[in-house]
C-alpha cells in the first residue's frame, strides 16, 4: 500500500506526518516502528498521523508515534509541525486551530506570511507536579531532589507536561553524557512509565540551554515539552523570570508560564520534503 507523506522538523526534532482521515493505517504501532527507521524506512524521531476528532470542542485529531512504536499522550514539536501541516494542506482553516491529544485538546495559533504558516503558539495547559500525576513512585512533588545515575548525585524536578519529564540541572549540558545518563534514568524504577529526560544549564534569568533523552526516541535535537517542563522547573526553583528562551541544538524555544497557570509555548516548524510510502 502506497502512503503520501511529509517529513518536517521543529528545531531538528523530525517527524514524519501522514493525512490518514480514512483510517487506512490498520496496525500504527509496526506501522511507526517500520516507517520511522532510519535505515529502512523513510527515517525520523515520531509518526504524527492525522486522524478525524473525537472529542467535542476539536478541531483534530493527532496520533504520536515513537520511533520504538509506542504511542506517546503529547509532543511539543509535534504539533508545531501538525499545525503547519494541516493549515497548508488545507485540511483546516487558519489561524486557530483546536488539536486532540491523548493529553486532552491544546488550542493554538499560527501566524501566517504568504499563505506559510512561519511560527505556532501553542497553550501547552498546566504543568502537572504531584508525583502522582507524573507519575513518580513518591508522595507529594518531586521539586529539586536528589537522584543518582551511574553513582553521580543530580539535582532533579519532575514535571508532566503531557508527558512526564524530569529536568536535570546540570552545570554545562556540553560535558554531559546525555545517552549515558539519559537512558539510565528514563529506566530509573522511581518512574513506573518511564520519563522524559532533559539536562538544563541556566545561564541567566531568562535564558537556559536544553539537551533532551526522549522516552522511546533517545538523543533528539529538541524536545517542545521538555522546554516547557525545563522552564517551569527553572521558574519552580527561582533561577529564571517567568518567561524563557529554552535554547536548543539549533534555535530558540519560547516559553511563558502565564498567570492563569498554563504554559504557551511558542516556535517554528519547516517541511524538509514530501514523498510516498511504500508499505507492505
Amino acid at each position: 500500500m502506497l502512503f503520501n507523506f511529509t517529513k518536517m522538523h521543529g528545531l531538528g526534532n523530525d517527524m514524519i506526518l501522514i493525512d490518514d482521515r480514512e483510517e487506512k493505517i490498520r496496525n500504527i504501532n509496526e506501522f511507526a516502528r517500520r516507517i520511522l527507521h532510519r535505515n529502512t524506512g523513510v527515517g525520523a524521531d515520531n509518526l504524527l498521523i492525522v486522524r478525524k476528532p473525537s472529542l467535542p470542542g476539536a478541531d483534530i485529531r493527532m496520533l504520536i508515534l515513537n520511533n520504538d512504536g509506542s504511542e506517546a499522550e503529547m509532543c511539543g514539536n509535534g504539533i508545531r509541525c501538525f499545525v503547519k501541516f494541516i493549515i497548508e494542506k488545507g485540511i483546516v482553516p487558519a489561524p486557530d486551530v483546536s488539536v486532540e491529544t491523548l493529553s486532552g485538546i491544546k488550542k493554538t495559533h499560527a501566524e501566517l506570511s504568504d499563505g506559510a504558516v512561519v511560527r505556532i503558539g501553542v497553550n501547552m495547559g498546566e504543568p502537572k507536579l504531584d508525583c502522582a500525576d507524573i507519575p513518580v513512585s513518591a508522595e507529594g512533588d518531586f521539586l529539586q531532589k536528589s537522584l543518582y545515575s551511574h553513582g553521580r548525585r543530580f539535582v532533579v524536578s519532575c514535571v508532566n507536561t503531557g508527558i512526564p519529564h524530569t529536568v536535570v540541572f546540570v552545570d554545562d549540558v556540553d560535558l554531559t553524557d546525555v545517552e549515558y545518563y539519559g537512558r539510565d534514568i528514563e529506566h530509573s524504577p522511581i518512574f513506573p512509565k518511564r520519563t522524559n529526560v532533559d539536562f538544563v544549564q541556566v545561564i541567566d534569568r531568562e535564558n537556559i540551554i536544553m539537551r533532551t533523552w526522549e522516552r522511546g526516541c533517545g538523543s533528539t535535537m529538541c524536545c517542545g515539552t521538555g522546554a516547557c517542563a525545563s522552564a517551569a522547573a527553572c521558574i519552580l526553583a527561582k533561577h529564571t523570570e517567568r518567561r524563557v528562551n529554552v535554547h536548543v541544538e539549533i534555535g530558540t524555544l519560547g516559553i511563558e508560564w502565564l498567570p492563569d497557570n498554563t504554559l504557551y509555548m511558542s516556535g517554528p516548524a519547516a517541511t524538509v520534503c514530501e514523498g510516498v510510502y511504500h508499505y507492505e
